[in-house]
């Protein structure tokens, strides 16, 4: 019997400071009623990006997508209990100033607190947060998860999130402008009733995935 192949995604955001992770709860056997990435079976006459992007349209109408990249395939012939089916999973992120609008059967959820899971979506969405954190060290997909301009208070709570651990918005900065991932606008967000001084805002340079040192590590403090 041939196999079948379907293409899923790790969808995930930075909502209300956590990352988080879209997904779905299945109405039908196998695995009624527990969550699962969205995705499907891959058309016959069309690549495997096309597929996941179409099928992260319609059947979830996620489109606001900043950073899309092939993650893994999985392979393992007992990952589905009825039929062989390959799997090759994407890492998509969606900037944090957008609110996708998504069906009643779908939901974010914390990507370090996930609900009961369907097969092995849960190891794809860790192999997704794993991927993250490592590019978060040497590229600059942090523009993936920012909105377009933000305070450095703002981005280090995003990296935050992210990472899993602290990073002092100084230190990000320092190292971010040393890298060329970012630059300020020239603008900045007047100061609240406390006073002080006014924050500066920051853009990244680029929004294309670049590779800005590749032997970077951002470790937690230690």
């Amino acid at each position: 019997m041939l196999s079948a192949h379907e293409v899923l995604a790790v969808v995930l955001q930075i909502r209300e400071g956590e990352l988080s992770v879209l997904l779905w709860r299945r109405a039908l056997p196998p695995c009624e009623g527990e969550w699962a990435l969205p995705g499907g079976r891959l058309g016959a006459d069309e690549s495997l990006g096309a597929s996941i992007r179409r099928q992260l349209a319609q059947k979830v109408d996620v489109r606001d997508l900043s950073h899309m990249e092939q993650l893994e395939t999985r392979s393992d012939p007992g990952r589905h209990p009825q039929r062989r089916t390959l799997a090759t999973a994407y890492l998509g992120l969606v900037p944090a100033h957008i609110d996708p609008v998504v069906p009643a059967d779908t939901g974010w959820h914390p990507a370090a607190d996930l609900p009961p899971m369907a097969f092995d979506h849960a190891a794809i969405v860790r192999s997704g947060r794993r991927r993250l954190r490592s590019k978060l060290s040497y590229t600059n997909v942090g523009f993936a998860l920012a909105p377009p301009e933000f305070t450095m208070s703002e981005l280090s709570a995003h990296y935050r999130a992210a990472l899993g651990h602290d990073v002092a918005a100084t230190n990000l900065r320092r190292v971010l402008l040393r890298r060329g991932q970012i630059e300020e606008t020239g603008r900045s967000v007047p100061s609240g009733r406390s006073g002080g001084r006014p924050a500066a805002l920051f853009r990244f340079r680029a929004r294309e995935l670049e590779v800005t040192d590749a032997f970077a590590v951002l470790r937690p403090p230690g």
